[in-house]
């Protein structure tokens, strides 16, 4: 795949249009900022009252300097409408707040690509409907940006009646910096399924399950708690950040040969063949929909089985002696 950067870019379609960000949480404040920052006229979308208190998004989109309005005059302020809401809520909000306002001219923008991919918000035909997807959290968008560098990207285009819908969001991510660091071009469906299936197998699901289970192991053989956490999870950063910096190779060229060996001699016996068939049968999921209407259904429901699980993990030992040990090494 090509990998587009600064030079590839012309962002001068921006000038003169207001992107409406819908949602000020950890994505809506980066993007946000990093848009106004470079020039970009934003406001922000909110809902000032939230469950009968004053939203503390509104709160801080105001304190931030924003403009901050209602979500459909947002909308209709809008000339781009980029909604930053969780995906559970984005139809609702879309259908009472938002489509009456998406008229011929106008982009609809998301960073991710699940509420398009499984049809959930079905936009009109003469409005462009583009994705601009950064693959880091929030937080590290915005550090990124004020260090004068920028994260990695993903850009992608559903409708284009406005044959322009490309160049606006390659626009949006140069005017996020998104493009000093690279920006792929990818289908709202490949932006979707490979976002799912890496959260639920490889970065959330699969690193949680390894490291509770390490730890398990270890304390129900004998071996102190303490011991364990550092082994199994407080050491899990150290090793990700070397295959950050530069690979598994330049990993396993930093860890001991002892480490090495046992890496190549045990790991696959861990992580088999049998773990990989449970990965293709999750990646099913994910895109034959099943993955989506389970999710759907259960936030419908009101979470009960995510309420649940968060519980439980607050109460695994893991989590009671990781709460002692990251005392250590809180900052005086």
């Amino acid at each position: 795949m090509e990998i587009l950067h600064d030079k590839d870019v012309d962002d001068s379609i921006l000038k003169g249009k207001t992107v409406a960000v819908i949602g000020y949480g950890a994505q809506g404040d980066a993007q946000a900022n990093c848009l106004r920052d470079s020039g970009v006229n934003v406001v922000i979308g909110e809902t000032e009252i939230l469950g009968g208190r004053n939203n503390p998004s509104w709160d801080k989109a105001k304190k931030d300097g924003f403009v901050v309005l209602p979500v459909d005059e947002a909308a209709e302020k809008g000339d781009i409408v980029h909604v930053l809401l969780p995906d559970e809520v984005q139809p609702a909000v879309y259908e009472q707040q938002i489509q009456q306002h998406m008229k011929a001219g106008k982009a609809l923008c998301f960073s991710h690509g699940f509420n398009i991919c499984y049809k959930r918000i079905m936009p009109p035909k003469e409005v462009d409907v583009i994705m601009v997807a950064p693959k880091a959290p929030g937080t590290e968008e915005r550090v990124a940006y004020l260090e004068g560098f920028g994260v990695p990207g993903l850009v992608a285009v559903k409708q284009n009646p406005s044959g322009n819908a490309r160049e606006l969001a390659l626009a949006m991510t140069k005017a996020m910096h998104w493009t000093k660091a690279g920006i792929l071009e990818c289908t709202f469906e490949q932006e979707t399924y490979e976002d799912l299936f890496g959260e639920q197998c490889v970065l959330c699901g699969g690193l949680v399950e390894l490291m509770k289970n390490g730890f398990e192991v270890l304390v129900e053989a004998g071996y102190p708690p303490e011991m364990a956490y550092f082994e199994c999870v407080h050491e899990m950063k150290l090793i990700v950040d070397l295959v950050w910096q530069g690979g598994i190779k330049r990993m396993a060229e930093v860890i001991s040969n002892t480490a090495e060996y046992g890496m190549w001699a045990e790991g696959h016996k861990i992580i088999g063949p049998e773990v990989k068939e449970r990965m293709k049968e999750a990646l099913a999921r994910v895109e034959n929909g099943e993955f989506a209407e389970e999710w759907v259904a259960e936030s419908k429901r009101g979470i009960p089985f995510l309420k649940a699980s968060r519980e439980e993990i607050g109460k695994h030992q893991v989590e009671i002696v990781g709460e002692e040990i990251r005392k250590l090494f809180a900052q005086k």
